[in-house]
């Protein structure tokens, strides 16, 4: 995407949107919509409203619920590319939960509801963000005991996963030394195959290739009878075919309601990327998508983000479905249309410039619809396509996803901001300026930061060059040009601020996140391994160490308590131009060694006194570190002869029973694929 996650720990300086009633959501408003109806484990559930719907057109309607149906259709194909036990585990938790007739309450009932719960959030048995495997609070006699009751039965192995934590404990390894391809449990790849191997089948790639393939972005590779490694694609008629032939028929369905004849031929070129599994046809999709600008709907369907794979190759399945937010778009569009000056005006060094900054659109978009690797755990910022030549010839779509936003900030309260703001000064400008910061920061990250900068000639993709470094470096790249740029005049001149306090807001609060709120998520003891908490520890540490000298950024305790004090905005800014420069120039040059001492200096270890303070400082205040939603449901409504006369939007609000529903309304694919 590069997409942008969401740290809760930063929703204190996210943008709120209006609280005034909304006639489109169903005959509900914010002043009395439920935007938190659970939690549990380490997660916050939160519903998010599609505002506007009943202005589209019924074409467009149409269009979003065909797009939606389709996106849904895939959703068991994430579930068996992250690991190949997930769908018999999950279909055994959904036989239960729906046909148990034995007693549902007591300890051993809940913990298994938990559990459940926790695999629907993570789309397997591994959490979605430290990609450990879950320990059942219950024991497996009681667990057998309770497929016995429902009259299913599964493997011994797969009941061995669930229980016994020595096995396929991770879902994506990124640590090198314990291999990146036998130590990740994601099915990506046969499980003998090793790192060694992966390497040699792509070592014939043509460096020089002007316009490469994204390689292995649709594929399992796989182990024939005779010890050679070859790729299964995803297509029709192929692996995950019964799942993609559903997609597809619901893709052919928008293609007749479909907005503009752009728009339409980027839908049929889906199509048959879909059913042939070219990806020279994918890279055909994806310029058409490009160039497919107008129109109010627009959508994000693929084999994606390859954050999954500790290689960085295969892309897993998601799709979202967006509405343009009109009056947001419009201003936000500022930016877009000032990509070359902030082009011109980056620290790189020159010959890492774009001579001409191409394509940027921008919009808030309304999602209307996710599922796959965007849902329940969703980005707020998207910027697409990944693949750089495309990038570069013919620009890149970045949107920011306004209603998910506004679900997580109408969800949690300011108990963070008090608890870890250095004084009164620093949280009236929280308040005052972070809700814009937030924005802006998000807009510049999309819009300017992942669309900046080029390869040097003959230099590969950051995925073969940087390999498993890749993405946290990208995503530092993309913070450090928002970062760079937020406190600069230009600001206001856009007329985007009024003043750069609301610049220095957002470096309080990115500082903070990097320095310590975001070790929320870590467990004692552990290593950060997530790109984007890597990403943010490596340029939050390499400033706060860089600037020791002049003391630009401190640590300072007052009555135990650890906060971060910035001394110097300026010479902070000094810092941040510095590093960009620097990690621009390892992308740009492929320079491996260099990134992997970056983010493994500075990324990789974690202060264990600090997270100590933070997670006992967190803990009173009873906010989960991670958030995912239930997602609206668009149901359409029919004449006698079965046309579609109306689409309506309506709002489950419990969690679980959406993920039985989805299970018996979208599962295509078998156990194993």
């Amino acid at each position: 995407m590069k997409n942008l996650l969401l740290s809760l720990a930063a929703l204190m300086t996210i943008v709120m949107f209006s609280c005034k009633p909304n006639p489109d959501s169903g005959g509900t408003s914010t002043a009395n919509f439920n935007w938190n109806p659970d939690n549990f484990a380490d997660k916050k559930i939160v519903r998010y409203q599609v505002n506007g719907f009943d202005k589209l057109s019924l074409d467009q309607k149409k269009l979003v619920y065909y797009l939606t149906q389709a996106g849904l259709s895939g959703r068991d194909i994430i579930y068996d590319q992250l690991y190949r036990h997930n769908l018999t585990i999950r279909r055994v938790l959904e036989k239960v939960l729906n046909d148990y007739k034995g007693e549902r309450s007591g300890d051993d009932w809940t913990a298994f509801v938990t559990y459940a719960k926790e695999v629907f959030f993570a789309n397997g048995i591994h959490h979605h963000y430290s990609s450990d495997k879950f320990e059942p609070a219950f024991s497996r006699e009681y667990f057998e005991g309770l497929l016995k009751d429902v009259g299913h039965t599964i493997s011994v192995e797969a009941i061995e996963v669930v229980f016994n934590p020595a096995i396929d404990n991770k879902r994506t390894n990124v640590d090198p030394d314990k291999g990146l391809v036998k130590g990740s449990a994601v099915n990506f790849y046969d499980p003998d195959i090793t790192e060694k191997e992966v390497d040699d089948f792509y070592a014939n790639i043509d460096p020089n290739d002007p316009k490469p393939v994204e390689h292995g972005l649709n594929s399992k590779l796989v182990r024939n009878a005779d010890g050679s490694i070859s790729e299964k694609v995803y297509r029709v008629g192929g692996m995950y075919g019964s799942a993609i032939s559903k997609i597809v028929s619901w893709l052919e369905k928008a293609v007749g309601v479909a907005e503009n004849e752009a728009q339409r031929n980027a839908l049929k070129l889906l199509i048959e990327y879909y059913k042939t599994g070219d990806l020279k046809k994918w890279d055909e999709y994806n310029v058409a998508w490009c160039q497919a600008t107008e129109g109010d709907i627009d959508y994000i369907n693929g084999f994606i983000e390859v954050y999954q794979d500790p290689k960085g190759k295969r892309g897993s399945y998601e799709t979202i479905v967006q509405i343009k937010d009109f009056d947001a778009s419009a201003r936000m569009e500022k930016v877009a249309a000032e990509a070359q000056w902030f082009e011109d005006n980056m620290p790189f060094m020159p010959e890492h410039k774009r001579k001409e900054a191409k394509g940027v659109s921008y919009k808030v978009v309304t999602v209307a619809g996710e599922a796959g690797d965007a849902s329940p755990s969703t980005p707020i910022g998207v910027n697409l396509p990944n693949n750089n030549w495309i990038r570069s010839n013919h620009g890149s779509k970045s949107v920011s996803l306004g209603n998910i936003i506004e679900g997580y900030a109408n969800a949690d309260g300011p108990g963070l901001l008090k608890e870890f703001a250095l004084n009164d000064e620093e949280i009236a400008r929280a308040k005052k300026h972070g809700k814009l910061s937030g924005k802006i920061h998000t807009a510049l990250h999309e819009v300017i930061g992942h669309a900046s900068g080029q390869l040097e000639p003959g230099v590969g993709q950051p995925g073969a060059t940087l390999k498993n470094y890749a993405s946290p470096l990208e995503e530092a790249r993309a913070d450090l040009v928002s970062l760079y740029f937020i406190t600069d005049p230009k600001m206001v001149e856009l007329g985007l601020m009024e003043t750069l306090d609301v610049g220095k807001a957002q470096y309080e609060n990115y500082l903070k996140n990097g320095l310590m709120l975001q070790l929320r998520r870590i467990k004692p003891g552990n290593n950060i391994e997530q790109a984007h908490m890597r990403n943010r520890q490596s340029v939050s540490k390499w400033v706060y160490e860089k600037g020791k000298a002049e003391n630009v950024v401190e640590l300072i305790k007052r009555d135990g308590n650890t906060y971060v004090q910035i001394n110097d905005y300026d010479k902070l800014k000094g810092l941040f131009g510095e590093l960009l420069k620097e990690v621009q120039r390892m992308k740009s040059q492929g320079d491996y060694e260099a990134c992997k001492a970056f983010i493994e200096g500075y990324g990789v270890q974690v202060d264990k006194a600090i997270h100590e303070e933070v997670l006992a400082r967190s803990e009173k205040l009873n906010i989960p570190p991670y958030g995912g939603f239930i997602n609206p449901v668009l149901v359409a409504n029919k004449d006698d002869d079965g046309n579609i006369t109306d689409v309506e939007v309506t709002y489950p609000d419990n969690f679980l029973q959406q993920h039985l529903d989805y299970g018996k309304q979208y599962s295509f694919l078998p156990d194993y694929n």
